[in-house]
């Protein structure tokens, strides 16, 4: 289920794109959006930030919040990070680990376990049909930390769970980019190609493929590998 900072993403995503906030305004203030909302400021501030990594509006300091929708994202200046990790340090994080998690799933992979990540995928491209790209990029955290659990190694279903709103912010920023938004997707369909077929370094190499487009996605020139 959504969380309350989720919903209110959606809810403002859904005023973006009707053009309620046109590009280039402002958002009412964090008082006035979180009365409309009924939510606390805290859960707005989650839900704008959220917005942000997006690419859907930029927060301006002592100015306030710009509607951004349909920019490509700047590489100069990235959505700010969590826990003072900038995007770059936060694709090298999932590099170390998501291939792994790829590997070992597409080792032991069962129906259930494939059943999950096709029902997951289905999901995101739901989403991704209907331009809610708020809950495209929350089932993109889901196919990911599934994965993590299927790779078996409790170790690292851990590290995934403990670092998930990391993961989280990461996924997000590769869909600010307009042109690219069914990327994510598509490179997915191919890492669970791979799974599904028991091929470990095919499923580990689909998984580098992917981070090192997602990195290109939020202007991250240099490859991981």
């Amino acid at each position: 289920m959504p969380s309350i900072a989720n919903l209110a993403a959606q809810a403002l995503q859904r005023r973006i794109v009707n053009r309620e906030f046109p590009k280039g305004s402002a958002l009412p203030s964090q008082r006035e959006l979180a009365e409309q909302l009924s939510i606390s400021r805290a859960s707005l501030r989650e839900a704008i930030s959220t917005l942000e990594a997006l690419g859907l509006v930029r927060t301006q300091p002592g100015k306030g919040v710009f509607v951004t929708a349909g920019s490509r994202p700047d590489p100069a200046h990235p959505p700010r990070g969590i826990a003072n990790m900038t995007p770059q340090a936060l694709i090298e994080f999932r590099a170390a680990l998501e291939p792994a998690w790829a590997s070992l799933a597409a080792r032991q992979i069962d129906a259930e376990g494939l059943s999950r990540l096709e029902a997951i995928q289905t999901g995101m491209e739901h989403a991704l049909n209907a331009c809610d790209l708020v809950m495209a990029a929350d089932w993109d955290l889901q196919f990911h930390l599934l994965l993590a659990e299927l790779c078996g190694n409790p170790g690292l279903t851990n590290i995934a769970n403990q670092f998930s709103e990391q993961i989280g912010h990461s996924l997000r920023l590769p869909f600010s980019d307009p042109a690219g938004v069914w990327e994510p997707a598509d490179e997915h369909r191919r890492i669970i190609a791979a799974i599904a077929a028991g091929d470990a370094p095919a499923a580990g190499a689909a998984m580098r493929a992917h981070l090192n487009a997602a990195a290109r996605r939020v202007g991250i020139d240099s490859p991981l590998y």
